[in-house]
């Protein structure tokens, strides 16, 4: 006795299944499905609002709101041309919208930037390109000031004035140190009444003022003293201070 034995492919059983399927009853189960979805969501579907539901069955928007605002259609009559186009299946470019031969010739070469001439014109009749060598005749015109080293160290020992001499009062400046626009150096010549009395010899005459200031410490020695004074003040206290104090103090009495 001989027993058959016949193997059945699920997978092929499934797509004849599927192909069997007509389409009404694809939209029948479909339907069915979503009754099912909402009796099980109950009321967390009213809570939510079904605003945006799209049927499955349908394709179309369940309980949709009035509320929610429309989006604007785009306007498609304003899209941007293409640059080329075809036509009788040959494509040809818009030549009015093409770079032009001076710009391209512009871009491969290299070239300054101008300044407009309108702006150029406005500066040239108001002026402003325009330096005055002097300061006109209401000040004496005196010429621009030519910044040098020695200039600048001059102008430094003017500003410290009332250091250098205490004896005398300047009024102060605030302000920032700015050297003048315009200035001129010169010399001061004595008169002839002033030969025995107010001149001094040559040996004694400077340069500049910053030898003027060494020779007069030379003699007097008022920078070192005052130096000498402030270092005293500021090591008092500390421990070279008192060991000084010390060295004084363990001295053989005579």
């Amino acid at each position: 006795m001989s027993v058959e034995v016949v193997v059945v492919n699920p997978a092929s059983k499934m797509e004849k299944d599927e192909e069997e399927l007509s389409e009404e009853q694809i939209q029948s189960l479909l339907l069915e499905a979503e009754k099912r979805l909402k009796k099980a969501s109950g009321s967390s579907s009213k809570q939510d609002g079904d605003d945006g539901a799209v049927s499955l069955a349908t394709g179309q928007e369940v309980g949709g709101s009035a509320s929610r605002p429309k989006v604007p259609s785009l306007n498609h009559k304003q899209a941007v041309q293409p640059y080329v186009r075809q036509s009788n299946s040959i494509a040809t470019i818009d030549k009015s919208r093409l770079v032009p031969e001076s710009a391209k010739k512009l871009a491969e070469t290299i070239h300054t930037v101008e300044q407009p001439l309108v702006k150029l014109n406005t500066m040239l009749t108001s002026g402003q390109n325009k330096e005055k060598p002097t300061s006109g005749p209401k000040w004496f015109n005196l010429p621009k000031t030519v910044v040098t080293p020695e200039l600048k160290r001059d102008l430094q020992i003017l500003r410290m004035r009332s250091v250098l001499d205490p004896h005398r009062h300047y009024k102060k400046e605030n302000g920032k140190a700015k050297i003048p626009e315009y200035s001129q150096v010169g010399t001061i010549i004595e008169g002839p009444t002033e030969f025995f009395s107010a001149r001094i010899t040559k040996k004694e005459r400077k340069n500049n003022f910053a030898e003027e200031i060494m020779a007069a410490e030379k003699e007097s020695g008022r920078f070192k003293r005052k130096y000498a004074e402030i270092q005293e003040a500021k090591a008092s206290g500390k421990k070279a201070y008192y060991k000084k104090l010390k060295a004084k103090r363990a001295r053989p009495m005579k």
